[in-house]
């Protein structure tokens, strides 16, 4: 049964707006980094405070959803817990990768690392849980494929970040499947395994005079921004996923790169032809995989 059918239109209309509101922030978010960049914030820094004040905002998700309960339940679960910690490890391993990227002038290859991302959890599906690929889904995994082999050729080098982002992210949701918790619930205990060396680092940085926190109302104001910017799009995820469609959910999630992508050319990033010719096959990719989704929708709806 899709996840819609005993919604009522206004609920239905607000989780959509939910869900597009949430791959928004995501598309945009390479414009925040890069103005802290501006303002003389390095990346490791960037970090910490978003690992610092993300800790707050997922407990006050967790508040908002009522699931204190669950907090206090998965903190007696040895086993939940060490996944937990290992999904922190990949969630941590993303952000770094996003955030140098991103400073470095490489926006570009993060979009088509989460172009490719949907089509590597499905690959991934069939590998480690035997969930069924269909036609479209082999078609649109070997043309993403054939897009990172020009990548390849483009850049003279594998495309080492555009995997990179998309594998921690395969990773990061292949652990948090094995997880029995609300998505508010382990957001806020994996906030708070990175919080700890997070305010180390940020203590240690002000101590030394090199930390930006306080060194004037905008830097300080975007520097607190960093949990928000970090949970509220997660946050209206896991509320738009649980009363939308999956399928439609598939449909969406390819807003963000694509605002990336646009965000990447508009800072003046290296375009080649070939670079171009890449993006084709992951455009075409894409279609495939969302003609797939809609065509799965309407076998569900029939």
């Amino acid at each position: 049964m899709s996840a819609d059918l005993n919604k009522s239109p206004d609920e239905a209309r607000t989780a959509l707006i939910a869900g597009v509101g949430c791959y928004l922030l995501w598309g945009f978010l390479p414009l925040y980094f890069h103005l802290l960049s501006r303002l003389g914030v390095g990346s490791w820094e960037m970090i910490a405070h978003r690992t610092l004040w993300s800790a707050p905002w997922a407990f006050l998700a967790v508040l908002l959803a009522r699931q204190a309960g669950q907090v206090a339940a998965v903190l007696r679960q040895p086993k939940t817990l060490l996944i937990l910690a290992c999904s922190t490890a990949a969630i941590f391993i993303n952000w770094s990768i996003y955030v140098f990227a991103v400073n470095a002038g490489h926006v570009i290859e993060t979009s088509l690392g989460y172009y490719i991302n949907p089509l590597m959890n499905m690959a991934a599906g069939a590998l480690l849980f035997r969930e069924r690929i269909t036609r479209e889904g082999a078609i649109a995994i070997g043309l993403a494929a054939v897009g990172v082999a020009i990548q390849t050729a483009a850049l003279g080098h594998v495309p080492i970040i555009s995997l990179g982002v998309a594998l921690s992210f395969c990773a990061y949701a292949i652990l948090r499947k094995q997880v029995k918790a609300d998505a508010q619930t382990g957001l806020f205990i994996e906030c708070a395994y990175l919080a700890i060396p997070g305010l180390l680092y940020v203590l240690h940085l002000q101590s030394t005079g090199a930390g930006h926190f306080g060194a004037g109302a905008s830097v300080t104001t975007l520097l607190l921004l960093a949990g928000p910017a970090t949970v509220v799009p997660l946050a209206l995820f896991a509320w738009s996923a649980r009363r939308m469609p999956l399928s439609a959910m598939g449909f969406l999630q390819f807003i963000a790169p694509t605002i990336q992508f646009g965000v990447g050319v508009a800072l003046g990033e290296a375009f080649t032809p070939m670079r171009a010719l890449s993006f084709v096959f992951i455009w075409a990719g894409v279609a495939v995989f969302a003609y797939g989704a809609w065509k799965r929708a309407r076998a569900v709806a029939a």
